[in-house]
């Protein structure tokens, strides 16, 4: 495993510049709601415009956050692993902070709230677990950092093989960081997942926006060193990944030359690969030199504290457990360390993306039917495990749409030309629903093998082309609603079953 180490220095020439009255940017949602709010100085959107599906619940108790009085609850019965997703407009390649909020206030009526997986795009991100806080009338969230790879970006909730009653969400945002943030990262490989990200020495309410202008959460770290509140002059425009000039305002120090030792995060971390940053500044005329240690690995060697602040960044490094972070004054040392305040996330692997041209094709397609699948949303194909209904995918790094199968679906509607457009297909199979209109042009299909259309109210003529596609071995049109001549190239095929009858009162046959 690689171990890479970066100190990034304040260098306000070489960075980009933000206002800290720079307004957010990016769309704060509000699960459940049927309206449009203002809270704390930030408007918050109804979900009404980012999802079709599921249902928007209010809370018997209305609290003080009114995003936490609504929730939108998805069905969990039958619906293994099926995913339901927000779908969010994003600038194309934009740094996103996503973060979902629950708190169940016994919506589904059980005890305990339910267990859940939660997707970003097409990686599984995490499971949700929100017991814990909420048996502490606590909300919980989970933060991460991921890269829009396209104009829009899905978050979606599924059921596993834990989950006893509907899934929900009671806020959910996205806001658009600076590009300087967190650029260690590559970004079009993986994302973050936000562990624990601390104010140190603070012990009030969590700071966020608009103290922190991309409305991070900095939660409160307080311990017998806390050292009480002091005024800083940190240009944090200028500082690597912003943070928040209140996180400068406290800390966790020592006078006397000795180590200062914290246990953070303050739960045990799954064995993983980690981001971590560390943030710190002193006061102007202090002379402080420590050295940083994680779990007694040296992290840092001889970091000279200065007033104008100083933040030290390990891309990778790997974690397990309880972590311990201690800092170790440098011989001769007359003052002991301090430390102002730490980001800590786990490095997500993305899971790719199905083909761009496949996920065009399956929206049009999705267009056409009347009531649709319900868990058409997000990536068709990932994660692994969790494609769309009827739909199956292609192994490897290019992922394609391989298979249809929606056989008794109770599809109406019409069947879109775009299916030409998912050129991987081998199988197409819409048989037993009530679908109306002609038979598309299937010729681009140069992999298709098996095509069933039957049962039925399809009309219009049978393309020929069908009968010059090479690999095709069976078409099955029966009891629909065609009208003129079969076409000869296939009738008595060699290798094709093609079957017409019953049904189809009006076509005809070619004269032999």
């Amino acid at each position: 495993m690689i171990i890479s180490f970066l100190l990034y220095l304040l260098l306000p020439s070489l960075f980009s510049t933000l206002s800290i009255s720079q307004p957010l940017r990016g769309r704060l949602i509000d699960c459940g709601a049927t309206f449009d709010t203002d809270f704390n100085g930030l408007k918050w959107l109804s979900d009404k415009d980012f999802i079709t599906t599921g249902l928007p619940r209010n809370l018997s108790i209305q609290y003080q956050d009114a995003t936490l009085s609504t929730v939108r609850t998805f069905p969990y019965e039958n619906n293994l692993h099926k995913k339901f997703c927000y779908v969010v407009p994003v600038y194309r390649t934009g740094k996103y902070l996503v973060r979902t909020t629950y708190f169940y206030g016994g919506v589904n009526e059980n005890v305990n709230p339910p267990v859940f997986d939660q997707i970003v795009d097409g990686t599984f991100w995490v499971m949700v677990n929100t017991t814990n806080d909420y048996l502490r009338n606590l909300t919980s969230y989970y933060e991460g950092v991921f890269m829009a790879t396209g104009k829009s970006m899905s978050v979606c909730l599924a059921a596993n093989q834990y989950t006893d009653s509907d899934p929900f969400m009671s806020a959910l945002e996205l806001v658009l960081l600076d590009n300087s943030l967190y650029n260690s990262t590559d970004f079009t490989s993986f994302g973050l997942s936000l562990i624990s990200r601390n104010s140190f020495g603070y012990n009030g309410s969590i700071i966020r926006y608009p103290d922190d202008v991309f409305d991070r959460y900095w939660e409160p770290y307080g311990d017998i060193n806390s050292t009480a509140s002091r005024i800083r002059d940190v240009e944090v425009s200028g500082f690597w990944n912003i943070p928040p000039l209140k996180v400068f305002q406290t800390q966790l120090s020592v006078n006397q030359p000795e180590q200062l030792e914290i246990l953070w995060p303050s739960e045990p971390i799954p064995n993983s690969t980690y981001y971590i940053a560390l943030y710190f500044a002193d006061d102007p005329g202090s002379s402080r030199v420590f050295s940083v240690y994680i779990n007694g690995v040296q992290y840092y060697n001889d970091l000279n504290m200065t007033s104008d602040g100083v933040s030290i960044i390990a891309k990778q490094w790997p974690l397990a457990g309880l972590t311990n972070i201690t800092l170790s004054p440098a011989a001769g040392s007359r003052i002991g360390p301090l430390i102002n305040a730490g980001e800590i996330f786990g490095i997500l692997p993305l899971g790719g993306r199905t083909l761009t041209r496949d996920v065009i094709a399956l929206e049009k397609l999705k267009e056409s039917f009347v009531y649709p699948p319900v868990d058409w949303t997000g990536d068709p194909c990932l994660p692994r495990g969790y494609s769309w209904t009827g739909v199956s995918c292609s192994e490897g790094p290019r992922i394609r749409v391989t298979n249809l199968n929606l056989t008794g679906m109770g599809l109406s509607g019409s069947i879109s030309p775009s299916i030409a457009d998912l050129t991987g297909l081998s199988e197409i199979y819409l048989a037993n629903n009530n679908l109306e209109g002609s038979i598309p042009d299937f010729s681009t299909l140069k992999l298709l093998e098996i095509l069933h259309l039957e049962d039925n109210q399809i009309t219009g003529e049978i393309p020929s082309s069908l009968g010059n596609m090479e690999k095709l071995r069976g078409v099955f049109l029966q009891n629909n609603n065609l009208t003129g001549q079969v076409p000869g190239n296939l009738i008595g095929k060699p290798g094709l079953d093609f079957r017409y009858s019953p049904g189809n009162p009006s076509l005809s046959i070619p004269q032999s």
